[in-house]
């Protein structure tokens, strides 16, 4: 079922939650929201859901407006970050909840829940633990179950708040790859909420970068990181060095040194900010050192720090000129090959950089 919402606003008192947010969410396609804290995704998500009522604007839910329908009768599955079970009560009566709970008329028969629950349970992999009480679960089974109980209804629509916020980082890892194996099997339109930047590309079709209660960009992951539409979407999709100074014939200059933007041709000067990935800059030993012969300008730096672990080497140099740091991470072979070189200060040149415009 396809989603859109057109000019939500949103107030909290004097605080702007939504400011004139219009979206189309496709039909069966994951869809992150994504920003920083406050901005607005989670009262975005609740708009969607019915738990809160805009003050102007209109929820479309295949093309009719839901703005006036109560939460139950939107038949949207919502998980919460904290779960949310009931306690007293099994695994299995948990995810039946929602079955039991509807009126006489449209309640199915036992037999049918308890098919449609062991079904359900078989999905998330945890028919095992139907008799248990949520208390003996670990964080994230007891994610997957809450997860079943919000399907357990047939939402036409699942939204998910945070799901795995709570969880530590290794099982986070496993629940997002499992997540994004069951939308892809089941295909229902989904929109989830969160702040790691790694989750929303590795999961998601599609992201919605929010702040300040506005819309920064809507796109593929790739797009969105490939092609920031601003400032704020580079710095939020990863980590970025900031090189600011004047643009001249394809030149930034900064500070008392000048690095090339490849790409980046313009004629006219202007002041602005060069934004470039740690990834995407290559240092090689000063001109000064032995057997270096560098082709460009780029920035003098001297190597603070370096943690070379795994496939990738993560290190801190330091600016000459302006004292400032620059992350750069690069094959730890290349690290050992300057390291063992004995050399401690470098050139900086990006291999790709974004610039904005002050």
């Amino acid at each position: 079922m396809s989603i859109e919402v057109q000019h939500i606003h949103k107030q909290f008192g004097a605080f702007t939650a939504l400011d004139d947010v219009s979206l189309v969410f496709p039909e069966g396609q994951l869809t992150a929201l994504l920003g920083p804290s406050g901005c607005g995704k989670t009262t975005l998500l609740r708009t969607i859901a019915g738990l809160e009522t805009p003050d102007r604007g209109h929820v479309l839910l295949r093309g009719e407006d839901a703005s006036n329908t109560h939460v139950r009768q939107r038949q949207v599955g919502f998980v919460f970050q904290h779960y949310a079970l009931f306690k007293h009560m099994s695994v299995f009566e948990n995810v039946a909840f929602g079955l039991r709970v509807r009126p006489r008329a449209q309640r199915p028969d036992e037999a049918d829940i308890r098919a449609r629950v062991m079904r359900l349970l078989e999905l998330v992999q945890l028919d095992w633990l139907a008799d248990r009480r949520p208390g003996a679960l670990s964080g994230g089974q007891r994610q997957r179950i809450a997860l079943a109980r919000a399907l357990a209804i047939e939402p036409r629509v699942l939204l998910l708040d945070e799901p795995f916020g709570a969880l530590d980082t290794q099982v986070r890892t496993e629940l997002r790859r499992w997540l994004r194996r069951l939308h892809d099997e089941l295909k229902m339109t989904s929109i989830f909420v969160t702040h790691d930047q790694d989750e929303a590309l590795e999961v998601s079709d599609e992201i919605v970068i929010m702040n300040h209660g506005q819309v920064e960009q809507k796109g593929s992951p790739r797009a969105v990181y490939d092609q920031p539409a601003n400032a704020f979407v580079y710095g939020f999709l990863g980590r970025a060095n900031q090189f600011h100074g004047k643009v001249r014939q394809g030149e930034l200059h900064t500070g008392a040194a000048s690095i090339r933007l490849p790409g980046f041709d313009t004629q006219t000067e202007l002041s602005g900010t060069a934004y470039v990935r740690p990834h995407e800059i290559q240092i090689e030993p000063c001109p000064d050192a032995p057997g270096a012969h560098p082709s460009s300008p780029g920035i003098r730096v001297s190597l603070q720090r370096a943690r070379a672990f795994g496939p990738l080497a993560r290190l801190e140099l330091r600016r000459e000129d302006t004292q400032e740091l620059i992350e750069v991470v690069l094959p730890s072979q290349e690290y050992d090959r300057l390291h063992a070189g004995g050399h401690h200060h470098f050139l900086a040149r990006p291999r790709r950089a974004k610039v904005f415009a002050q």
